[in-house]
């Protein structure tokens, strides 16, 4: 299968198959459940302890540098990807090599009384997150044909939402230092099957060899050569960036704006109507796409959902209106995300610079949920509280959605 898939057009690959999905899918759901449960629980509930004065400054500062590294990680490690040959392939090589990074970062992580030195160990973490991201990606344009992309994409993002409430079931109860242990198993346990079974896609002997000084050459993409590139990039970080602004304050918002009497659980109960619609909107987002041809409708309308979701609590902040807003939230981030990239593997600029290209565009995905908390911060303390931290996040989504409309090569 490795032999007929190299040069590959999209439309001339074989059609993936369950039990590939299947696990493409698990290994996703390790790498969102070990990634996004410390943001949105973990970190902040460690913080709180270790600097509980400072605990929202902290937070920001940390998620900030981890954007910092992740805006030069992801397209470095996607170019690197693209020139790596091993025994082991060239995607599934970065993949394992991620998932040991970053469970050793998470381990880590847990045994840190120091916000400074739990900063540095999240870094370790987030450097392995991105060398999964840059093979799994990179999986996509690589082996699945035209027609099943909006599906597959589905396949990444939604167990996004499985992901966060499962991993918050699995920490429920135990203290800091296993909980970052429980997540780096279940990151192992649900990548184990995909590294086992997966065969990658032959390298192009044409390509250059493995050098860090070609991968950082090559990193810059011509905005006037390739502007539905640049478009397609300005789209995905607006969006995720307003979707950012909405969650990853969210258990601050909970204990410190609607002072509920147990934050935890309510984070749990919003966490759960979050999943019930983004599950759906995924998939369906994802193959309607597929069946009508079409791809920038259904992103610029899912942005406008998740923006709905924002302003509504900007306006009528209540625990009711954030169960309504998380379902709109849910459901418009599904289908954003399961459209959007599919559309993005259609706009890539070179096929034999895939994961590097994707790297740079996975930026917009990975940086936003980085610095949105050093942002959002601001908002929070200095800028006028949680109602003007939603109402950005509803501006920002529907600019993200705006530039979507001015790709022309994909309907």
């Amino acid at each position: 299968m490795a032999e007929q898939l190299r040069g590959a057009r999209p439309g001339s690959l074989p059609r993936v198959s369950r039990r590939w999905t299947t696990l493409f899918t698990l290994v996703w759901l390790g790498l969102w459940m070990a990634w996004l449960v410390p943001i949105q629980l973990v970190l902040p509930a460690q913080l709180s302890t270790i600097d509980h004065a400072d605990r929202v400054r902290d937070f920001g500062l940390i998620n900030g540098a981890v954007g910092c590294v992740a805006i030069f990680a992801l397209p470095i490690f996607g170019a690197l990807c693209d020139r790596t040959r091993s025994g082991f392939g060239r995607r599934r090589v970065w993949v394992l090599g991620g998932v040991v990074v970053f469970a050793l970062g998470l381990v880590l992580a847990g045994m840190q009384t120091s916000w400074l030195l739990l900063a540095a160990c999240w870094i370790v973490a987030a450097l392995g997150n991105s060398m999964m991201t840059a093979g799994l990606t990179a999986v996509i344009a690589d082996q699945v044909p035209e027609g099943q992309r909006g599906m597959i994409s589905g396949a990444v993002y939604g167990p996004q939402a499985v992901g966060i409430l499962g991993g918050l079931l699995l920490v429920q109860g135990l203290d800091t230092r296993w909980r970052f242990v429980a997540l780096a198993a279940g990151l192992a346990l649900l990548a184990l099957p995909f590294l086992l079974w997966h065969r990658d896609r032959v390298a192009d002997h044409g390509a250059s060899r493995l050098s860090l000084r070609t991968a950082v050459q090559g990193l810059w993409v011509n905005p006037r050569a390739h502007p539905d590139f640049a478009w397609g990039f300005g789209g995905r970080l607006l969006v995720n960036l307003g979707n950012a602004f909405g969650t990853t304050e969210l258990l601050f918002f909970l204990r410190d704006g609607l002072e509920v009497p147990d934050p935890e659980a309510s984070l749990l109960e919003l966490t759960s109507v979050y999943l019930a619609f983004t599950l759906v909107a995924t998939y369906v987002g994802g193959i309607l796409s597929d069946r009508a041809g079409r791809r920038r409708v259904f992103v610029a309308a899912a942005a406008t959902l998740q923006a709905a979701a924002a302003l509504l609590l900007a306006v009528v902040p209540s625990m009711t209106v954030a169960l309504v807003g998380a379902g709109l939230l849910g459901a418009g981030y599904g289908a954003f995300m399961s459209v959007d990239q599919a559309l993005i593997t259609a706009i890539l600029p070179d096929p034999d610079d895939r994961a590097k290209d994707l790297g740079v565009m996975n930026v917009g995905s990975l940086g936003p949920q980085s610095f949105a908390p050093l942002l959002g911060g601001l908002f929070i303390t200095s800028l006028g509280g949680y109602p003007v931290l939603f109402g950005a996040a509803g501006v920002t989504t529907l600019l993200g959605a705006a530039m979507v409309y001015r790709i022309r090569s994909v309907p």
